[in-house]
């Protein structure tokens, strides 16, 4: 039988609730022989995660999750294999943290217009890495403003929301070249956020691969059996590799649990040897 494997998970870099360290950890507790650690826009939890992977004897592929803007869909790319702190995918998260720098303050700001004060310090305070919507969710949570996570984004955060301001994204085009460039493999995450029907992600996905897409999520916490059938014929088709992961975060979503999503997930371990079989030719 194949190792099961996470190549999507999040920790406390960015909107997780593990430390990577500790999700390194957990990752050996549940019988992972590897897993890729894909905090967004952010590769900083990936020198802590490193360390205790190699302490552990489990395999770490390094990596983040960009962001995208493409056709108005909720579009986020994972970058795996890439690490360097001086690489031209850093250089595009330094770019897109600052313009989340603003964005924070000006939701923070916004906030104040229709009466929920919040000290921007606390906010800080909450994210042990990149700050986001989340640890804003988390200080109004503690300030007794909302009543739920689904509350706050739901009245204030969310796409609509009263405190809502967009958010600064990368084009495909930027996020796969980057990727290249530091000499890593560019993978759809969820596209079953982008579409359910298959004709409509057959196009999505051939237009991705003609700007360089290397290989999309078939295996994810949310599919159904018939939608991961349907994803892994596309891949065969458009010659794309195939990937998978929980999307786990820990206890902002607690009925997904690494590697095994909501209890039926199973990435095989084929799917890794197959990324490096990949970067081998490249």
């Amino acid at each position: 039988m194949q190792p099961r494997i996470d190549l999507h998970t999040h920790s406390t870099a960015s909107d997780g609730t593990l430390p990577p360290a500790e999700l390194m950890r957990a990752a050996k507790e549940a019988g992972l022989s590897a897993i890729a650690l894909t905090d967004h826009d952010t590769l900083e939890g990936l020198p802590e995660a490193r360390a205790e992977a190699e302490r552990l004897g489990l395999e770490l592929v390094p990596g983040c999750e960009l962001s995208l803007d493409y056709a108005g869909l909720p579009t986020h790319m994972l970058a795996l294999f890439v690490d360097s702190p001086a690489g031209a995918v850093a250089g595009e998260l330094a770019r897109v943290k600052q313009a989340r720098v603003s964005r924070n303050e000006q939701m923070v700001e916004k906030l104040r217009t229709v009466g929920v004060h919040l000290d921007m310090d606390d906010v800080v305070r909450r994210a042990g890495g990149v700050v986001g919507r989340p640890h804003i969710a988390q200080a109004m949570l503690a300030a007794g403003v909302v009543r739920s996570f689904d509350e706050a984004f739901g009245r204030f955060l969310g796409t609509g929301g009263l405190a809502h301001i967009p958010k600064e994204k990368l084009t495909p085009r930027q996020a796969i070249d980057a990727v290249h460039a530091d000499g890593g493999l560019a993978i759809l995450a969820h596209p079953c956020l982008m579409s359910m029907h298959a004709r409509h992600l057959e196009t999505i996905l051939t237009d991705l691969k003609s700007q360089g897409l290397d290989g999309v999520e078939v295996y994810y916490t949310e599919h159904s059996e018939r939608f991961t059938v349907e994803v892994a014929r596309l891949a065969d088709a458009l010659g794309l590799l195939k990937s998978g992961g929980s999307d786990f975060h820990g206890a902002v979503k607690p009925g997904v649990r690494l590697g095994r999503g909501r209890g039926g997930l199973f990435v095989p371990g084929g799917v890794l040897d197959a990324m490096k079989t990949a970067l081998d030719r490249a």
